[in-house]
């Protein structure tokens, strides 16, 4: 079976509670709403590529316990493949614990450290890679990430990476020179290039090899670099419940329009649509809209390519 996107990655499950104020020391706070709810980077990319009506699949590990059992089952309810999921006897799957300010949507997450264990070179099914359309990649499990982005460039299947962790080494920089498509968080441009401003860390980024270059900011929307085209992309006024998995969103509402082959801005207005739409309902995943819906919202707002 072929796939247009495969995905490897982190995946987890997201407790979510909206709070008038972080807790201080030894005090309480009632939450307003909560919600439970499947994360990750790449995982919550791969949904929102299943919603939009596109074929996915998800390579990773996670435990045998109720949380990956949780994991597996929402990833096959939104229609994403978990075939070639590895599941690790006696391990505990990622939990993440979120904290969503109740007037901005902000938010504060807390992980713990999954007993899992890596995702091995080993454990990558090359001929599933080499069918694939696009490889879309996080920073875990970076050797499995840059052995697998390897096998998709020499196959010829382009890598979209996602690049939105604060602590850079050698091993990220070779992941860079095998990505195609870099969507980068302004945190990671900032800190990867030692540049504060968006448009001239893009352009640093650009430097490493891939055709197409991103930096999301947020509310504040994106800048990007393809052949040479520098592009800014403003963000969409929504009203904001939370931000949870926005730029996850992001990564595969941008995805979807590569896969349809979409100009440069077609593909990052789309996305930034989409990772909006996100944002009006709680947690990483309820409020990631269907095709038409994503379609409506940039009719109503006079876009040009829809």
């Amino acid at each position: 079976m072929t796939f247009d996107v495969v995905g490897l990655g982190c995946a987890c499950l997201d407790f979510i509670g909206v709070v008038p104020n972080n807790p201080k020391i030894d005090s309480q706070v009632w939450m307003s709403e909560s919600t439970q709810q499947g994360g990750g980077k790449v995982a919550t990319a791969l949904v929102t590529l299943a919603k939009l009506g596109t074929s996915t699949t998800f390579l990773g590990r996670i435990g045998d316990d109720l949380v990956g059992r949780i994991i597996k089952e929402e990833f096959e309810g939104f229609g994403v493949n978990t075939r070639h999921m590895v599941i690790e006897s006696g391990a505990n799957s990622l939990v993440s614990m979120v904290l969503v300010d109740a007037s901005s949507g902000q938010r504060t997450i807390m992980s713990d450290r999954p007993s899992t264990s890596e995702f091995l070179v080993r454990d990558i099914p090359v001929s599933l890679i080499e069918s694939a359309r696009f490889l879309h990649l996080d920073a875990t499990s970076r050797q499995a990430a840059i052995a697998a982005a390897k096998v998709a460039r020499q196959a010829g299947v382009p890598v979209v990476l996602d690049a939105d962790i604060l602590v850079c080494d050698d091993e990220i920089e070779s992941l860079i020179y095998f990505t195609d498509v870099l969507i980068a968080s302004q945190g990671f441009a900032d800190i990867f290039t030692g540049i504060r401003d968006p448009l001239k860390a893009v352009e640093t980024l650009s430097g490493f090899g891939p055709a197409v270059t991103m930096v999301t900011m947020g509310a504040m929307g994106s800048v990007g670099i393809c052949k040479g085209h520098t592009l800014r992309i403003p963000g969409f006024e929504v009203a904001v419940v939370d931000t949870t998995g926005a730029g996850d969103v992001y990564h595969g509402a941008f995805i979807y329009g590569l896969l349809h082959n979409w100009d440069f801005e077609k593909t990052a207005e789309f996305a930034t649509a989409v990772a909006a739409i996100s944002c009006t309902e709680l947690g990483g995943r309820k409020g990631i809209p269907r095709l038409d819906q994503a379609k409506s919202f940039l009719q109503e707002r006079k876009s040009r390519f829809f």
